[in-house]
């Protein structure tokens, strides 16, 4: 069989089993023709702090971990987080060879019996005859390996080897007991310095067999069986057994950022037996709760697999880095620390978590957690909250306890404002709104342009903003990744000024919500009213005259985008935005007529090329739900069920096409299936969602009771079919609802939401 072949019957054999959970949809293959290394994991649990999964390809960042079309295993590592890898194991039979590296002693695999599920990968190698199974806890991977008969049976830990993000600085191992070994690998700093600084994971692994041997090598070098202690660069270390046919052999590996001892008390508090099929069952179990937190009914097999599939990348990349009792490592200061996390009302540490910007999250994670997940929330907002007393800043990523300062601006505050505004406040607010505030002036955030480390930093140009309103293309003061993307930045702060008013208003600080609602109108500053796009714009205050609006790459001064998509983005003020063109007629005119050219590209962008339409990056993802603003909802209905048909492939070879980054795609496809969605990210003082085009006949959102009083929000439709994406008339509990949106307040009651579907659009429904 092919492997598309493959990948599809197995896809297909789940179809007919009555009952299916949550976790029987998941395909963690979709997409993996060319993952990204924070990409695939399968052998993981929710936010997983370990994550074992098979690699295929090590050598960067980009197209690596598992690649469905390579022909070769390197390895079994533990960590795929962003910026983030380590502790990498591979099962062999024959003559030791791992001193020659995963180039060596890869092996052939075959896609023939590969299972990959959530929280659980089998896979056999070919070149050793070996069945591979991987599961685990939260910090505890466990590996249960099916043998050959032989007398060189090996499992290697090459500690020392590149693993995609950077090289390692050293690694040390250190025999304990016949089953039992204990280490560390130093991560030196990742590519362009985006983890600044190495960082440590330890480990402590176990084995349900003794050892028969015990060796090692260091810069490549064999250093047999005379020492207990294997130390240095490209060190690594051999565990011999001899097996019988068919023969299991199981391994344990803890993680920690803190100690060895902290592995150590990691894999007491999480693992202390040897069942594997009850850490896999425990793994579906509560994979099955948290994804079952949100039920649909109808629709087709392949919707339901993307849309669980979608479900679970939200839940599954902005990786746990603190221990099962609270300690994470902290690197914003000069020196390492370990800090503790905060206590929750249960006397337990709230989880503290690394993870890539929250740049674009405001369309994607910040609606859907706040909906179905308002616990994921806080744990985030309390880990933002602690890094700013550990390190004086909120930074928009973090990766091994490092500030990262990864893209621009400050998308901190529109996580934050969601997540205030609709009553999740279980952390210290009055010091995240003091981070924020600190944030949204000099020497906050907004100062740093990507990765840039500098203290003071200038690469985001806030003195500009302040002093001008916006900041200038044509300034002198600009470094890091990005600084060159001035317009988007001008953009993006005034969005983030408005969050951060929303929040102010809630709080009773209304000198600072005049303040920043004031701020907030700074979009106006680089829209050019000759063309009729956002541009960039010079220190003298005059726009560039050949200027191509369309075109890709950074260039155009928009961040990962250009000015054709960034001219839509202004989420906090559509009326305003409506206005620059002239009034709604012009602006759906001009938004149709993009999509009608985006539409032939499948909605994707090519950086080399112009485009229109963008749902391949975070900056136009919001787009086809800005015409219910202009008063064209139905335009909204048609659009996002076109986009969403574009993205519903559930082959290794489609379904996200760029950047899935830690699961905004997942969320946003997640969002379009359901229907509901909020252009200003839920971030207003009063939040309300908007109703699109749900894609299934029904679909029940839990509604956590230790947030709102509402057991579950239900939404119904009736002759619903792919034809009939337009909404006829809707009623919420009952009532006739003639506005497109409904507010937070009445969501979290709990209640029903029901849509009446057709195939040609009532122009009359939802026009406010």
């Amino acid at each position: 069989m092919t492997g598309l072949a493959v990948i599809m019957a197995y896809v297909l054999s789940g179809c007919q089993t009555p009952h299916k959970m949550p976790v029987d949809y998941v395909n963690p293959f979709i997409d993996s023709h060319k993952s990204r290394w924070i990409f695939f994991s399968s052998a993981c649990r929710p936010f997983g702090m370990v994550n074992p999964s098979p690699d295929t390809n090590v050598e960067s960042p980009w197209n690596s971990g598992y690649l469905y079309d390579s022909t070769h295993i390197k390895c079994f590592s533990h960590i795929h987080a962003w910026e983030m890898s380590g502790i990498p194991v591979m099962p062999v039979v024959g003559e030791m060879k791992g001193h020659l590296g995963m180039n060596v002693y890869k092996s052939a695999f075959t896609h023939e019996g590969e299972i990959a599920k959530a929280g659980y990968h089998k896979i056999f190698l070919k070149d050793y005859g070996i069945w591979a199974e991987l599961t685990s806890t939260m910090r505890v991977g466990m590996h249960r390996y099916t043998f050959p008969k032989s007398d060189e049976a090996y499992i290697y830990f090459d500690t020392g080897a590149f693993l995609a993000n950077s090289a390692m600085d050293s690694s040390s191992v250190r025999k304990v007991s016949d089953t039992e070994i204990e280490g560390m690998s130093l991560m030196g700093p990742s590519s362009a310095r985006r983890r600044p600084k190495p960082t440590p994971v330890y480990f402590v692994a176990q084995f349900d067999k003794p050892m028969k041997s015990f060796g090692g090598w260091v810069n490549h070098q064999v250093i047999g069986e005379k020492t207990n202690h294997v130390y240095g660069k490209d060190a690594g270390v051999y565990i011999g057994f001899s097996t019988k046919e068919g023969e299991q052999i199981q391994l344990k590996v803890a993680i920690s950022y803190t100690g060895i001892e902290q592995a150590r008390k990691n894999l007491s508090a999480e693992l202390t037996h040897w069942d594997f099929d009850r850490v896999k069952k425990e793994s579906f179990d509560e994979w099955n709760r948290e994804l079952g937190r949100i039920r649909v009914e109808g629709g087709t097999e392949a919707q339901k697999i993307k849309f669980y599939t979608d479900l679970w990348h939200a839940l599954l990349g902005r990786r746990t880095v603190s221990d099962a009792d609270g300690k994470y490592s902290d690197m914003t200061g000069p020196t390492p620390r370990i800090s503790q996390a905060p206590l929750d009302k249960n006397g337990k540490p709230w989880p503290h978590h690394g993870f890539d910007a929250w740049w674009g999250s405001h369309w994607s994670l910040n609606i859907l957690w706040s909906m179905a997940y308002p616990d994921v929330m806080d744990q985030f907002c309390n880990t933002m909250v602690s890094t700013y007393k550990d390190g004086g800043l909120i930074d928009r990523g973090l990766s091994g306890g490092n500030y990262t300062f990864v893209m621009i601006g400050d998308p901190s505050v529109s996580f934050f404002a969601a997540a205030y505004n609709k009553g999740i406040r279980n952390y210290d607010t009055a010091s995240a709104y003091e981070a924020l505030r600190k944030n949204a002036f000099l020497g906050g955030d907004r100062d740093h342009a990507g990765y840039e480390q500098r203290f003071p930093a200038t690469g985001g140009g806030m003195k500009y903003y302040l002093d001008m309103g916006y900041v200038p293309y044509d300034r002198t003061d600009g470094v890091g990744f990005h600084h060159t993307a001035t317009s988007s930045m001008t953009l993006e702060y005034a969005y983030q000024d408005w969050c951060l008013a929303q929040i102010a208003k809630n709080m009773g600080k209304d000198d600072d919500y005049r303040l920043f609602m004031e701020r907030s109108k700074n979009y106006r500053n680089v829209w050019n009213p000759e063309k009729g796009f956002m541009y960039p714009r010079a220190m003298d205050g005059s726009f560039p005259e050949d200027y191509n609006p369309a075109s890709g790459g950074n260039q155009s001064h928009f961040c990962e985008s250009n000015s054709a998509i960034y001219t839509h983005y202004v989420p906090h003020d559509m009326k305003g935005l409506i206005e620059l063109f002239g009034g709604r007629e012009k602006y759906v005119e001009r938004l149709n007529e993009q999509f009608e050219k985006g539409q032939k590209t499948s909605f994707r962008d090519n950086e080399r090329d112009e485009y229109w339409i963008q749902y391949t990056n975070q900056p136009g993802t919001g787009m086809a739900h800005l015409f219910s603003h202009a008063g064209a909802p139905w335009l909204t209905q048609k659009w996002v069920r076109l986009v969403k048909e574009a993205y519903s492939d559930i082959t290794p070879y489609g379904g996200y096409y760029g950047d899935e980054d830690e699961g905004q795609m997942g969320a946003l496809g997640v969002l379009m299936a359901i229907g509901l969605f909020e252009v200003d990210g839920g971030a207003a003082a009063n939040p309300a969602y908007e109703i699109t085009s749900p894609i299934f006949d029904k679909i029940e959102i839990d509604l956590n009771s230790d947030y709102y009083p509402g057991k579950t929000f239900t939404i119904i439709t009736r002759n619903n079919s792919k034809e009939n994406m337009y909404i006829q008339s809707a009623k919420l509990n009952g009532q006739p609802l003639n506005t497109f949106h409904f507010p937070h307040s009445e969501f979290i009651k709990g209640g029903i939401l029901e849509l009446k579907m057709g195939a040609v659009p009532n122009k009359k429904w939802g026009i406010d």
